[in-house]
């Protein structure tokens, strides 16, 4: 990208053409069919602030800054719901996780995952001759039936379900039985067992090696490479390498080690020439699991964290780089999310949306830097059991009265044990996020027609949807995948 002597950094969606002295980004390579390869990596429970360039201190995250600078840096980027499972399901089908019947995060001993009829990124891009992978945290059901190689992937090495799901304290005692031995997977079958804390540390440093072996086994044909990190969710470990590195303890350790794990992704893509046709996306699946203190992340001054649908809860750092078609230094604050990751993909490598009814839309005009582009105006903040507990167009956010989780008020625990929370109701109450991203002004009063339009938009979700406050059903809400109980 040309520039007159300095690196540009723009607001999305807000600059004219003649703002910046720049080059048309080149969709050529598309309208060529040359593929561009697919990395996805999805850090689990980072919050907002937990990055350099979204304002962290007390540890270096120079491979995620440097991806930054030479691509978008979204800052209004959200997941269907903030907790694991159902962000995840949301991520990989394009669906707000309530439409595939999929909500919380599923337990060892859960007898639902993922519907196999549901069509994920996987088997979308593989209509398009990917090749697919994961590497790292599933979550979407442990019955062979749910697993990642029956929901469209050629690959995969990981956790079936998240690291805390084993039964061990933090220091290695056997603390609670009822949970099934948490094993390794590669493929189908079962492997090592993760018992203690050495390892949890080397996950990170695993999930790498089995993704840069990826890279260079299908560099000649494409790929879609995705990596779910298990980290920094609790228990948080970092292995020997990063260890003892940070100024902030072991949660800096782990995020220092995570964006080596980035590092070396971009090193395998750059040895293979693979740099230059490589969209490589990273976010995370939630906010910060904030009672867990000093191992839990920062939601950079939005309000709550994880297991809420305040902007702290739902709205995570997003990171995209794609040379030629991202502009460099690019900052995006219209409203995106992880649901429309699907359809973009399937306009960037022409494969054909899925059948089903999806919830996502076609963000490659953001990510290119079109003037005036907004494709979403509307999100939607679904938890629970389908509560919708809150409606955003543009700048507005109506939050709608429901019981919400909170961590203010208490002091976090600390090293590993979490500390108190409690369950709060909440009224009805309109946020400017443009002026006040902290939520912490209600102006509901001021603008009341702004509020008559938010409760259309809800009603119409209502409709479509469901919410589970009002008993409402929903006319397009689909049946997650079901095994029988033994």
């Amino acid at each position: 990208m040309k520039t007159s002597q300095f690196t540009y950094l723009g607001l999305c969606g807000l600059l004219t053409a003649s703002s910046i002295q720049a080059e048309e980004p080149s969709k050529g390579d598309i309208k060529k069919g040359v593929l561009p390869n697919v990395v996805m990596i999805l850090a689990d429970d980072m919050g907002y602030g937990d990055l350099n360039c979204y304002g962290s201190t007390g540890y270096t995250t120079p491979n995620l800054d440097k991806l930054a600078s030479r691509g978008i840096r979204f800052t209004n980027f959200y997941v269907s719901q903030a907790v694991c499972s159902a962000s995840r399901a949301a991520l990989l089908t394009g669906c707000y996780s309530n439409r595939v019947g999929i909500a919380g995060a599923l337990n060892p001993s859960s007898l639902v995952g993922l519907n196999p009829q549901e069509e994920t990124i996987a088997e979308v891009l593989k209509k398009s001759g990917y090749k697919s992978a994961i590497f790292g945290k599933w979550h979407l059901g442990f019955q062979s039936q749910f697993l990642p190689l029956q929901q469209g992937f050629d690959e995969y090495f990981g956790l079936p379900y998240s690291n805390d799901m084993w039964g061990y304290g933090i220091n290695g005692e056997h603390k609670n039985p009822k949970y099934r031995p948490l094993r390794l997977i590669d493929g189908n079958v079962e492997g090592k067992e993760i018992v203690t804390m050495d390892d949890q540390a080397q996950l990170t440093t695993r999930y790498t090696e089995h993704a840069v072996s990826f890279i260079n086994r299908h560099k000649k044909e494409p790929f879609f490479l995705y990596l779910p990190q298990s980290m920094p969710h609790v228990p948080i470990a970092a292995s020997n390498k990063f260890k003892g590195k940070s100024e902030q303890g072991r949660y800096g350790d782990v995020m220092m080690e995570i964006d080596w794990s980035v590092g070396q992704i971009m090193e395998a893509l750059e040895k293979n020439g693979l740099t230059e046709n490589t969209l490589v996306i990273f976010t995370s699946d939630n906010g910060p699991w904030l009672n867990f203190g000093n191992h839990a992340g920062s939601a950079g001054g939005l309000r709550e964290g994880k297991g809420s649908s305040w902007e702290g809860g739902q709205r995570v750092p997003c990171i995209m780089k794609w040379p030629g078609h991202i502009p460099e230094g690019l900052i995006c604050n219209k409203i995106a999310s992880t649901i429309d990751l699907l359809p973009t993909l399937a306009t960037i490598s022409g494969s054909p949306l899925p059948a089903r009814k999806i919830d996502g839309v076609n963000i490659l005009p953001l990510m290119t830097g079109e003037p005036n582009a907004n494709p979403r105006e509307v999100f939607l903040y679904y938890f629970h059991a389908n509560w919708l507990e809150g409606v955003r167009k543009n700048q507005w956010k109506l939050v709608l009265p429901h019981q919400s989780r909170t961590y203010e008020g208490f002091a976090p625990g600390k090293d590993g044990v979490g500390g108190k929370t409690d369950n709060v109701q909440v009224g009805m109450a309109l946020y400017d996020l443009r002026r006040d991203p902290g939520e912490r002004y209600d102006v509901k009063d001021q603008n009341p027609e702004i509020v008559a339009e938010m409760m259309r938009i809800a009603d119409a979700a209502r409709l479509d949807l469901g919410d589970g406050i009002m008993n409402i059903k929903g006319a397009n809400v689909r049946e997650p995948g079901r095994v029988e109980a033994q």
